[in-house]
């Protein structure tokens, strides 16, 4: 649950807030987001799965965006878009926890409905 909460209060933020981003990070921007999503989402899982540890989270949520930050760092040094690496893996596990977030849920409501037809 605290991921979701997260996850609307940053988007509620980002609606009404202005904030504007220097040129200079827009590489940085969209790739730490992908990076922060993998881990909401990825908590969301872990929660229906009742194994959420709060302290992983953060660390995950946090050291995901350094790492996908450095990778796109390290591209631009070295002129090679490497950021593609970080879009690739952190959006492959996305979709991968939300099919399995989708599973869970539909589990649920299932569940839900034997439970009350007995």
């Amino acid at each position: 649950m605290i991921p979701l909460i997260g996850l609307i209060i940053g988007i509620l933020i980002g609606l009404f807030l202005k904030v504007d981003i220097p040129a200079s990070l827009t590489s940085y921007v969209p790739v730490a987001i992908l990076a922060a999503l993998d881990s909401v989402f990825g908590g969301l899982r872990a929660a229906l799965e009742n194994k959420f540890d709060s302290e992983i989270f953060i660390s995950g949520f946090f050291g995901n965006i350094v790492l996908a930050a450095g990778l796109t760092y390290l591209g631009d040094q070295l002129n090679v878009p490497i950021y593609l690496a970080a879009v690739l893996v952190f959006g492959s596990r996305l979709f991968n926890n939300f099919a399995i977030i989708r599973r869970k849920l539909i589990e649920k409501g299932r569940d839900r409905i034997i439970n009350r037809e007995e």
